[in-house]
């Protein structure tokens, strides 16, 4: 055990010699928070669109502005129709509305006055937003307006639970608390071993007695503190700026994150081991830890959406069960009861790594 402590010690004093790597260690990590929490929309509003009115009378206009009423569709231009491909066209508007003439008298006298709304569908998923978006407005809007006798047989009383405000800050920042957490202690563990191979200095690790065991161990302990100070800083963070706070038990997401912290450091470890220069590990580090966890699990889109074969990787992405655990600490607050296996699963595969990185490391002191 005193090996283990002496070679943490030693880890976390170059750790700190280092501004370089303690900038990557703490501003980065932040960085990318305010890119995620700033920048993810999962939620399209603002579509701009462009309206051409024939009719011009009271009730089309009337329509126009409940189009207009919310954020969800902006005025981008009102012009003739050759205007309006070119809009779409160019990409300046995502969709365009056409109001026939007559379009007033047709829906005052019982008939039915169709309206043309083109959309663009070169994003599928924006598209069949905007459809949805056009067809409920405009049924609310004759409902509201009387002029339609319609009354649905079944009408639906909608609640939102959890997230009542529909803030999106608070599905995508405790997302992002998985993606970063796998990413940064991974490759400061992963440039730690990389760093030593390189300049040649492991080899006085071989040459002291340390057991690859205890050598991955100390490793481990020293960037799980510095994760775990990762992990703090975020949650910090995010409480101020996102006004993000706890809903769950806070036991089980801590439990989850000191597991999820080794399981990145050990990924990190076990590919510097296997990577000659600083800069493959850092490629290798990128390429399989942070595309997989920002990929395959779940935080972009649901993870039942990827498709076959890769739906079989995504169950083996720690970040997949971090990832919901997180949402759900921070959201839902189901606890124990929802979310028990995850520091199983956690557990589980920082086992296999750390199983399979002392046994390359030991092959690599026997054959110094």
């Amino acid at each position: 055990m005193k090996r283990i402590q002496a070679q943490c010690s030693k880890e976390l004093r170059q750790f700190s010699r280092d501004r370089l790597t303690v900038a990557l260690a703490f501003a980065l990590p932040l960085l990318s928070l305010f890119l995620y929490g700033f920048a993810t929309r999962l939620e399209i509003k603002n579509i701009p669109i462009v309206v051409q009115n024939f009719d011009n009378s009271l009730t089309s206009r009337s329509l126009i502005e409940r189009l207009f009423a919310n954020d969800q569709f902006m005025p981008t231009m009102w012009a003739g129709k050759e205007v309006i491909r070119d809009a779409l066209n160019t990409g300046s508007a995502a969709a365009a509305i056409v109001i026939p003439p007559e379009f007033d008298r047709l829906l005052h006298s019982g008939r039915v006055s169709p309206i043309e709304a083109l959309i663009d569908g070169t994003d599928v998923n924006n598209a069949r937003v905007i459809k949805n978006s056009l067809i409920a407005t405009t049924d609310s809007f004759l409902i509201a307006s009387g002029l339609t006798q319609y009354e649905p047989a079944i009408k639906a009383d909608v609640r939102l639970w959890f997230n009542p405000g529909r803030k999106e800050s608070l599905y995508v920042v405790p997302g992002s608390f998985g993606v970063i957490l796998w990413i940064y202690p991974a490759l400061l563990a992963a440039l730690a071993m990389a760093r030593e191979r390189e300049q040649g200095t492991i080899l006085q690790a071989y040459t002291s007695g340390l057991t690859a065991l205890e050598l991955i161990a100390g490793k481990v302990l020293a960037y799980l503190i510095v994760g775990l100070a990762e992990a703090l800083v975020l949650i910090l963070v995010s409480s101020v700026v996102f006004g993000i706070s706890l809903a769950g038990d806070p036991m089980l997401f801590t439990l989850s994150t000191l597991l999820y912290v080794v399981d990145a450091t050990l990924f990190g470890l076990l590919i510097a081991i296997g990577a000659a220069t600083q800069s493959a590990a850092v490629q290798s580090v990128a390429f399989g830890g942070f595309t997989p966890a920002l990929l395959l699990s779940g935080y972009l889109y649901p993870v039942r959406n990827i498709k076959y074969p890769l739906s079989l990787l995504a169950n083996i992405v720690p970040a997949r069960y971090y990832i919901e655990l997180s949402r759900d600490t921070f959201v839902r607050g189901s606890g124990w009861a929802g979310q028990w296996h995850v520091p199983l699963v956690l557990a589980a595969i920082g086992v296999f790594f750390f199983i399979v990185a002392s046994k390359r490391l030991g092959r690599m002191q026997i054959s110094a």
